[in-house]
């Protein structure tokens, strides 16, 4: 009788376990229309069937950071062409499905864990830097460029993500705990969630589709790093100017 009281219970049905993960939802409030219609909804299923394999939160981060980086690693090694395309961007998608999939898994489970947040973050600053990374080093390697500028473009990009993740994430550890209702409780504008498209990581994948299309690859490269860079300086001045007329500590 005392082995089975230690008995872990069976993890539950696959579809009890989807079922469940639709009714724990985070907030849509701040989400681009691809996070909120593709990418959850893809960690949502990939979520429930690592909860029926028994998996852990941090188990399916690791197994997030292991289809980033493939994706990051083919890009340096590889020769761009159409087929690495596809395969480069089915990898991150798919990291990144996982890399939702792991906080899904863990509000299923009761709630994540101190480690388990540090662990997704750097999985996450980790795979920024290293996909820009590994774009300069295929522009080096394998790229006919117009001209060695360009070399300087993936590490524009790097910084300009880098301080939008980073710049996120210490906004909201020190902005205060919101309480109570009104606008806050206000449902998710659609405007909004097209207009974070441009820099939601999700569409950053779509653009290693062309890879085999070196010319176009750079142009639309290029393009998603000026969004960005306006996109830092907009959330660059709402953050100061939040958590200027926040409380003093």
């Amino acid at each position: 009788m005392a082995q089975a009281a230690e008995r872990h219970p069976e993890p539950a049905a696959f579809g009890t376990a989807l079922r469940r993960l639709r009714e724990a939802q985070k907030t849509a409030k701040g989400v681009s229309l691809y996070s909120r219609y593709v990418n959850r909804p893809l960690g949502r299923v990939l979520a429930a069937a690592a909860h029926r394999a028994g998996l852990t939160p941090n188990q399916v981060t690791l197994l997030s950071a292991v289809c980033s980086f493939a994706g990051v690693a083919a890009v340096a090694l590889v020769r761009p062409s159409w087929t690495l395309g596809w395969c480069v961007w089915a990898a991150l998608v798919v990291g990144f499905a996982l890399d939702s999939a792991d906080g899904q898994l863990a509000r299923l489970r009761g709630g994540g864990s101190p480690a388990g947040e540090w662990l997704d973050h750097v999985v996450d600053c980790a795979k920024i830097t290293g996909l820009h990374a590994a774009v300069l080093i295929s522009f080096h390697r394998f790229a006919d460029l117009p001209g060695e500028g360009w070399l300087l473009l993936p590490l524009g990009f790097q910084l300009v993500a880098v301080l939008i993740f980073f710049g996120g994430l210490l906004t909201d550890k020190l902005r205060p705990a919101r309480s109570g209702g009104g606008a806050h409780d206000r449902p998710p504008s659609r405007l909004r969630a097209v207009a974070l498209l441009p820099v939601d990581y999700g569409v950053f994948c779509a653009v290693f589709l062309l890879l085999g299309a070196p010319g176009l690859f750079r142009a639309c490269y290029a393009a998603l790093f000026a969004c960005y860079a306006l996109f830092l300086a907009a959330f660059a001045v709402k953050w100061f100017r939040e958590l200027s007329a926040a409380p003093q500590c």
